[in-house]
């Protein structure tokens, strides 16, 4: 059995590291003789062997494809080395530093945080996230402020991560703190467990707690229970570092091109927006109204070939799935299309559930095909909702401020930042389409996306339960 995932979500602003991270010094190779071996078995072989696991922030299996920050990165890695990436999933979080310690991978990718501990029997690659380690509680639990708050009630932490060694390390000054740790699930499912009442705490990296609270919106975070610590790929201590030395240079240059950053504004930059009263009423409208259009929402997403999810998530931020809903501009439906759109697509009644579903449908497909082919997704279907919004004129004024500030203007991450200077006169008036409400589009991008994740979430088979059969793929 592979990496156990009982509760596991999703698609799911991540903390950057930056220029200022504390880096470790690169060890010297003492046999010259050898260096460079690894690194050309690896290019001779055409694949690497990289440890994971099952985790929101690290590697799952998304709506069409793998996903995960460290898939991401790892797969870049791999592009960038000519080969192709090979993923394994050990049994437990302890499996994978000892198969890396070990050698029997090259390297391991896996959300692992960077400890004096581990530095004995790991080499780490440059830190590429800063993450704070956080005691969670549930809401109508008394929120504990430190250590000593936790003696009444049940804390749960998974064997052999760094959570466990920091309560372990805690216990030299606090003799009465006490944990029980778990090997069979992991922090995903311990914070189910909490959000259950099951158990009354855990520890979480901020970066996984930031993506789950969308899911379970009760979770609350207690204190930070240590300093912030560093994010790294981990790679076995050998005299050949030729593949350790080619990662560092690979982390320099994603940092200086900003792919880095690119990518933790794709997994993180939008997780933040949906808070708990809109999270709720989510939950709320996904019982009661989605069930009434879901049918509707996949066949228009069948017929224009899009994901029925990201239909319906935009239908619920531009009506709350109401069919009946009219904004004080006019515009009406479960797709809230104008007069003029409307006519453009052929609806005749706009409040008619299924005009308006397959009027809106069309509209962003077409929306889609004006971005410039160049453009590749996610940013691709980013720029098409933001032209939604706010129309292609003003998203392709952003664009061009965006490139007159030397930054890149095929990219959401930067677009999004020029976008509101479109109230600006300074930036307007230079414009071909003047004034536009330019912090619109960038809000209402953000809550699409997190309106979507909730919708993969709570329509994946892994919510239900049968994570066990989908998660033991190779």
């Amino acid at each position: 059995m592979l990496y156990p995932r009982f509760f596991f979500a999703l698609i799911l602003l991540g903390f950057l590291s930056g220029c200022d991270l504390q880096q470790q010094e690169s060890p010297k190779p003492t046999q010259v003789a050898k260096q460079g071996a690894h690194l050309e078995r690896v290019k001779k072989a055409g694949f690497i062997r990289v440890l994971t696991r099952y985790d929101s922030t690290t590697y799952y299996e998304g709506s069409d494809d793998f996903s995960g920050l460290e898939y991401d990165l790892v797969t870049l890695f791999a592009q960038h080395l000519g080969v192709k990436a090979e993923f394994i999933l050990p049994d437990t979080f302890a499996d994978v530093l000892q198969q890396t310690a070990a050698g029997e991978v090259d390297f391991a990718a896996a959300g692992i945080s960077i400890t004096k501990e581990r530095e004995k029997t790991l080499l780490f690659a440059p830190s590429y996230q800063k993450i704070s380690e956080q005691l969670i509680f549930r809401s109508g639990t008394k929120q504990p402020k430190k250590i000593s708050d936790l003696k009444k009630g049940i804390l749960e932490v998974v064997k052999g991560t760094s959570h466990e060694q920091t309560l372990l390390t805690l216990k030299a000054k606090h003799k009465d703190l006490q944990w029980q740790t778990n090997e069979n699930i992991d922090t995903d499912g311990l914070l189910y467990l909490v959000n259950e009442r099951l158990i009354d705490y855990t520890i979480a990296d901020s970066t996984q707690v930031q993506l789950m609270r969308r899911f379970y919106p009760k979770l609350n975070v207690g204190f930070n229970i240590n300093p912030a610590r560093h994010l790294a790929w981990a790679f076995q201590k050998s005299e050949d570092l030729s593949l350790y030395h080619e990662a560092t240079a690979f982390f320099k240059k994603i940092k200086k091109d900003k792919t880095l950053a690119q990518l933790i504004e794709r997994h993180y930059g939008h997780t933040r927006n949906i808070k708990y009263v809109g999270n709720c009423t989510f939950q709320l409208h996904y019982q009661s109204r989605l069930p009434r259009y879901q049918e509707l929402f996949q066949q228009a997403a069948l017929k224009y070939d899009m994901d029925w999810r990201l239909l319906a998530a935009i239908s619920y931020q531009e009506s709350h799935w109401n069919p009946r809903a009219v904004s004080p501009t006019g515009v009406k439906g479960l797709m809230m299309l104008t007069r003029a759109t409307a006519k453009q697509m052929g609806v005749k009644k706009r409040t008619d559930p299924k005009e308006s579903i397959f009027g809106g449908a069309l509209y962003f497909k077409q929306r889609i095909k004006t971005i410039p082919a160049r453009i590749s997704e996610p940013d691709r279907t980013w720029f098409a909702l933001a032209s939604y919004n706010i129309g292609f004129g003003h998203l392709e004024d952003a664009r061009i401020i965006t490139q007159s500030l030397g930054k890149n203007p095929d990219k959401w991450m930067d677009v999004k930042h020029s976008l509101p200077l479109l109230t600006k006169k300074k930036w307007y008036s230079k414009t071909k389409h003047g004034y536009a409400r330019g912090r619109e589009p960038v809000i209402y991008v953000n809550n699409i996306r997190s309106y979507l994740d909730l919708l993969l979430w709570q329509t994946s088979d892994l919510k239900t339960g049968e994570a066990g059969a989908m998660l033991s793929k190779p």
